[in-house]
């Protein structure tokens, strides 16, 4: 949307997916006091997207995002770890420390997906809010 002065304004998120994105940091911050740091990333996202389930929430695992080239639409490997009630994508990580590329990863999946707000967690910290990225395009 352009403001009437020219200057871009982005629309703000509708209070159901802002309300999805609440339930993702409660859910992520109960797996990681629950678990801890230090296991493998399939095991923080099986966890937490059963503390979603369990939250009332629909959640899906590993779906694919296709890339349209021109007019060909290609399935060419891009995998969401969750997608939440089918509007927030969340991205789990368990490394040493979160990177640029990381980010530019589930922006990319938002950029693609035609979805607005992302979650970049890293569950390898002492304290959760250290890997903590909320993205929103």
């Amino acid at each position: 949307m352009v403001h009437h002065d020219g200057h871009d304004e982005i629309e703000p998120l509708s209070a159901a997916v802002n309300l999805v994105g609440r339930a993702v940091m409660d859910g992520a911050f109960t797996v990681h006091r629950t678990l801890g740091p230090g296991l493998l990333e399939s095991v923080y996202e099986a966890c937490l997207a059963e503390e979603l389930r369990q939250a009332g929430l629909s959640v899906e695992r590993q779906i694919g995002v296709p890339l349209t080239y021109g007019e060909v639409r290609m399935d060419v490997g891009f995998r969401l770890d969750l997608l939440v009630e089918r509007s927030v994508i969340v991205e789990v990580k368990s490394i040493d420390a979160l990177a640029a590329i990381h980010t530019a990863q589930v922006l990319t999946y938002l950029r693609f997906s035609g979805l607005r707000l992302g979650y970049l967690i890293n569950f390898n910290t002492i304290r959760l809010k250290d890997g903590f990225r909320r993205l929103v395009l």
